[in-house]
C-alpha cells in the first residue's frame, strides 16, 4: 500500500483562509487596561474587555470589506476609543492592533468609571472591579 501525503484536517477551531488552515491565536497579547493603536486605522485606545475569539454579530463581520476582514479565531479587544473626531467603543482583532508607546492618556468619558489612574503607559482597573 503507498501512502500519500494529505494534508491534515483541520482543528476544529482553525480558521480556513485562503485555503490554508489557521490555527487560533492561543493567548491575548493585550490586558485590560493596555493603550493600543489600530495598525491601519488613525484611532488609539485602552482595552476594557477581551473575547478570546470574536463574539460580534455576522451582520458586523460582514461590513468588513472582505479584503480587510479579519479571522475570527484570535483575541477581539473591546476597547475605550479616540481619534480626531472623538470618543466612541471600538471591537478590533489583536491582529490589528500594536501596543501604543506614546504614554499619553485616551480622552474618553468612560474611563473615570472603570479605571482608577494611569501610569507607565496603562491604566489600572478600579478596585471593585477586580476579581
Amino acid at each position: 500500500m503507498i501512502e500519500k501525503n494529505l494534508p491534515s484536517p483541520p482543528a476544529p477551531d482553525s480558521a480556513i483562509i485562503a485555503g490554508i488552515a489557521v490555527p487560533p491565536i492561543s493567548h491575548a497579547r493585550f490586558a485590560i487596561g493596555d493603550v493600543v493603536q489600530h495598525r491601519i486605522f488613525e484611532f488609539r485606545g485602552v482595552v476594557f474587555d477581551i473575547d478570546p475569539v470574536f463574539a460580534n454579530s455576522a451582520e458586523w463581520y460582514e461590513s468588513i470589506p472582505e479584503d480587510m476582514r479579519p479571522a475570527k479565531n484570535q483575541p477581539f479587544y473591546h476597547l475605550f476609543a479616540e481619534n480626531e473626531e472623538g470618543s466612541y467603543v471600538a471591537y478590533v482583532s489583536q491582529q490589528n492592533l500594536v501596543r501604543d508607546d506614546s504614554d499619553e492618556q485616551i480622552e474618553h468619558p468612560a474611563i473615570a468609571g472603570l479605571f482608577d489612574g494611569f501610569a507607565d503607559g496603562r491604566y489600572n482597573l478600579r478596585r471593585e472591579h477586580r476579581h
